[in-house]
């Protein structure tokens, strides 16, 4: 009895360590290491620098580290799923997931051009929400110029495709991406028309600092 508890304590000991070993081994973010591997595996969608031309692909140049970062772990741990980003994610380590988020974070964002009919409505939701509805303003958690907050892992919706933010609200809404954190995002775009997705899809499309 006391040589098997031994033996897993010394099991224990052994995987604890090799955690802690992992942990100390994990090196500070390194934009120019991202830069290499955004070159090589990311650059075909999301275009150069992070500023995708297909308007259905996220662009990251200028996103928040914290919001990369979380998103590369879910699609690598299988709480938000897609047919192109998860076999691209699944290979990476996390040193190369903080080395991307890094990169990414410090390009420069191209910026985007609202239409500016459905871009009124936009911004009604945008800062006064639908009080009828029960859709909240989006620049209580986005920000007033929509630029997120990266500790709270607040996205930086700001100049991104339309046609982006317009589908993932749709992911959204019927529950096909599920990664928001308490469901906030599943909750709000419950209350929402297609109309006023995309509307705020183009205001925030034409957002900037």
């Amino acid at each position: 009895m006391m040589k098997t508890w031994l033996r897993t304590v010394s099991v224990v000991a052994v995987l604890a360590g090799g955690a802690v070993q992992a942990a100390d081994e994990l090196k500070p973010a390194d934009p120019e290491a991202g830069a290499q591997k955004a070159n090589t595996i990311c650059m075909a969608c999301h275009g150069p620098q992070g500023n995708s031309v297909v308007p259905l692909w996220p662009k990251l140049a200028g996103q928040h580290p914290e919001y990369i970062k979380k998103q590369l772990m879910n699609f690598k741990s299988g709480d938000r799923a897609n047919v192109q980003m998860t076999p691209m994610a699944m290979p990476l380590t996390d040193q190369e997931v903080i080395d991307l988020a890094a990169y990414f974070s410090t390009q420069t964002q191209s910026g985007g051009v609202a239409d500016p009919e459905l871009a009124k409505l936009g911004e009604q939701l945008y800062r006064a929400g639908n009080s009828t509805s029960g859709v909240p303003a989006c620049n209580g958690c986005h920000g007033p110029a929509g630029m997120g907050t990266g500790l709270a892992k607040f996205p930086r919706i700001a100049g991104q495709h339309a046609d982006y933010v317009k589908q993932t609200l749709e992911y959204f809404r019927k529950g096909e991406r599920a990664n928001d954190p308490n469901a906030m995002m599943r909750g709000v775009t419950s209350r929402m028309t297609d109309q006023e997705i995309a509307a705020v899809s183009q205001y925030v499309q034409g957002l900037s600092k």
